[in-house]
């Protein structure tokens, strides 16, 4: 039976693992690109104790190649159905900004998490199918699009603009129907920020957590923590749980991780701290 509603508290401290159906992803190691990968990749996540497994099969790094609907459907399809299969109550989050992928998921397999990097920008329709079938919603911060992002980093205050976005941005989803209790906000790490723009961004994230929304935090292996290291996306895992940590102790809710079982471990050290401290 395929599901009708997701169930699942967006609210608490939890682990959403990526699932890359996708060749070129930033980081190799998150490539799943045949049947077996995918299977593997699933296994472990949900071994590892994420409760949510987020399927994309378009890369949405700066310069990344520009996918097809279709293909971009049955990249996603295999992922889904692979979840569906291996981990029938584990909820699934698709990682897209079309419209149409997240239509033919529903019809195909029951209601998911959105996951949009574009907060419905490049897809006027996103909204209302959003909103149609009740789904939950992730809602991220980018400007332009992948291709051009990295061109469009000038902020007075990036802290404060992403805030009066999002302001702005849920009121225009609640206003088209989609239920507060189902949205989520992510800032948008490495999307139209440059490298300092992404620390002033997580030092003010508690500006965000203040309009009242669960927030999801993307800092996984991204280029804030290894250009600055000087080094690569494979080695950057120290560097994540580092500012996963610091996402946790500003509110973020939900954590998006290529490397599950070492954010399961921080969730579960920072919920311990947190019920001790004086």
């Amino acid at each position: 039976m395929k599901p009708s509603a997701v169930d699942i508290d967006l609210r608490r401290r939890q682990v959403m693992a990526i699932l890359n159906v996708t060749p070129d992803s930033f980081f190799a190691g998150s490539r799943t690109a045949d049947e077996d990968a995918i299977a593997r990749r699933v296994k472990e996540a949900v071994d590892a104790g994420c409760s949510i497994i987020d399927v994309g099969g378009y890369s949405s790094r700066s310069g990344a190649a520009e996918v097809p609907p279709e293909q971009e459907w049955l990249r996603v399809e295999r992922g889904v159905a692979t979840v569906r299969r291996l981990a029938p109550g584990m909820a699934v989050s698709v990682d897209t900004f079309r419209s149409e992928v997240v239509e033919r998921v529903v019809e195909r397999f029951g209601a998911v998490i959105v996951n949009d990097i574009s907060a419905g920008e490049l897809d006027p329709r996103m909204c209302a199918v959003v909103a149609r079938h009740g789904l939950p919603y992730v809602a991220m911060h980018m400007r332009g699009t992948p291709a051009s992002m990295q061109e469009m980093t000038a902020y007075r205050n990036v802290g404060e603009e992403v805030a009066g976005y999002f302001r702005e941005k849920t009121a225009a989803l609640e206003a088209a129907g989609v239920r507060r209790d189902r949205i989520v906000l992510d800032p948008g790490f490495g999307f139209a920020k440059t490298l300092e723009q992404n620390y002033e961004l997580l030092a003010g994230l508690n500006r965000i957590r203040a309009l009242g929304y669960p927030l999801l935090a993307g800092v996984s292996r991204k280029s804030m923590i290894y250009r600055l290291l000087g080094t690569t996306p494979d080695r950057a895992l120290a560097g994540t749980v580092a500012l996963g940590w610091e996402c946790l102790r500003q509110g973020a809710s939900i954590l998006r991780v290529h490397d599950v079982q070492e954010a399961v471990d921080t969730v579960k050290l920072f919920e311990t701290y947190t019920r001790n401290l004086g």
